[in-house]
C-alpha cells in the first residue's frame, strides 16, 4: 500500500548523560521512513534539505525503499539543524540551537506519482505546511495521521485547528494533550480533542507507554523497561513510522488492528533510544524485532481468575 511521509530531514547535535555527538542524521521524516521500512518495501517522502545533506544519508533512505523524488535539495541552502541537551531523567531537555535554514521557506510540492497515496503521515511541521500537502491530493487518503507539538499550539493555533479537521489520527504526548484540550485528565482531554477533527487520538507517555482513544474505547500499551536509554530523540517519530507502516502493510484501520499498530510503534521506538540518532533503527534484523515484540506480548499477557 502506498505510504507518503511529509516531514523534516535534518542534522542534530545531542548531549545526554551517556555521551554526546556532533552532527548526526535526524529529522521526523527520516525516523518515520526508516521505521516504516520494516513493513513496506517502498514509501515516498516530501521534504527539503540543503546542499550539505550528505549523499550517504540519501543512499541510506533509498536503500530502504524510500523514493526521494519529493525531497527538494536547495543548492545554496543549509539543512535544518537542532542541538539539544537532555537532563538526567531523559524526559526533559534544553534546546541549545535551532537553525531552520531551508525549512524557513519550505513550500512542499507533492510529485504526481505520490498523489495517489493511500496512507499519509504528516510529520511534525508547521500546520500550514501540513495543510498544503493535504490540499495537493486529489483524492483523500484512506488514513491521514498528523503529529504536532506545543510550539505550533503556542504560535500557530488557528492553522493547527484547520489542519486537525482533515486528519484521522493525531499523535501527541501527554503534556501536549493537556495543553491542546485545557483538560488535566487525559480521558477528558481525548474526548475534547476528538471533537476538533481526529477520529483517533494517540497520547504518547514516554517511559509510561501510550494510550489509543476512539469514541468511547481506550487501549493502553505499556512501554518496555530498558536497562539503558542513550538518546530519546526521534522515539516519537519512530513510533509513528512503526504505527502507520504496520497499518499500510495490513491495510486494516479497525480499532483492533490499530491496537496492534501501537504495539509495533512502541517496539520500534524502544530500539531507537538504545543508541544515538538513527543508528539503531537503521540496522535492525527481523529476529531482533520479533524478539522485542515477544517481550511486549509477555508484558501484556496475564491469566487472571474472576471472583
Amino acid at each position: 500500500m502506498s505510504l507518503l511521509t511529509v516531514g523534516t530531514m535534518a542534522y542534530d547535535a545531542l548531549e545526554t548523560p551517556f555521551g554526546k555527538t556532533d552532527r548526526i542524521l535526524g529529522g521526523a521524516a527520516t525516523y518515520i521512513a526508516l521505521s516504516a521500512s520494516y513493513h513496506v518495501d517502498k514509501s515516498n517522502i516530501v521534504s527539503v534539505v540543503g546542499a550539505d545533506f550528505e549523499q550517504q544519508h540519501l543512499d541510506l533512505l533509498s536503500g530502504k525503499g524510500v523514493d526521494l523524488e519529493g525531497v527538494q535539495i536547495i543548492p545554496d541552502g543549509k539543512t535544518f539543524f537542532w542541538k539539544g541537551k537532555y537532563h538526567t531523567d531523559m524526559n526533559s531537555r534544553d534546546t541549545l540551537d535551532t537553525q531552520l535554514n531551508v525549512l524557513e521557506t519550505f513550500n512542499p510540492i507533492v510529485p504526481e506519482g505520490f498523489k495517489d497515496c493511500k496512507y499519509l503521515m504528516l510529520g511534525n511541521l508547521m500546520p500550514s505546511i501540513q495543510q498544503k500537502v493535504l490540499d495537493q491530493l486529489p483524492t483523500r487518503p484512506k488514513l491521514v495521521v498528523l503529529d504536532t507539538m506545543n510550539f505550533w499550539m503556542d504560535h500557530f493555533w488557528d492553522d493547527l485547528m484547520v489542519a486537525l479537521k482533515g486528519v484521522d489520527v493525531l499523535t501527541i504526548n501527554d503534556e501536549e494533550a493537556r495543553q491542546l484540550s485545557e483538560e488535566y485528565s487525559l480521558v477528558k482531554a481525548a474526548q475534547k480533542i476528538m471533537t476538533m477533527g481526529p477520529k483517533y487520538l494517540i497520547i504518547k507517555k514516554g517511559e509510561h507507554g501510550a494510550l489509543l482513544f476512539h469514541e468511547d474505547k481506550v487501549f493502553s500499551a505499556p512501554a518496555l523497561p530498558l536497562a539503558e536509554v542513550f538518546d530519546p530523540t526521534g522515539a516519537g517519530d519512530t513510533f509513528a513510522g512503526g504505527f502507520i507502516g504496520f497499518l499500510a502493510k495490513t491495510d486494516d484501520i479497525s480499532f483492533e488492528n490499530m491496537k496492534r499498530a501501537v504495539i509495533w510503534g512502541s517496539a520500534m521506538a524502544s530500539f531507537t533510544v538504545e543508541k544515538f540518532g538513527t543508528e539503531r533503527i537503521a540496522e535492525l534484523t527481523i529476529e531482533e524485532i520479533n524478539a522485542r515484540l515477544e517481550e511486549f506480548k509477555n508484558l501484556m499477557s496475564v491469566d487472571i481468575q474472576l471472583v
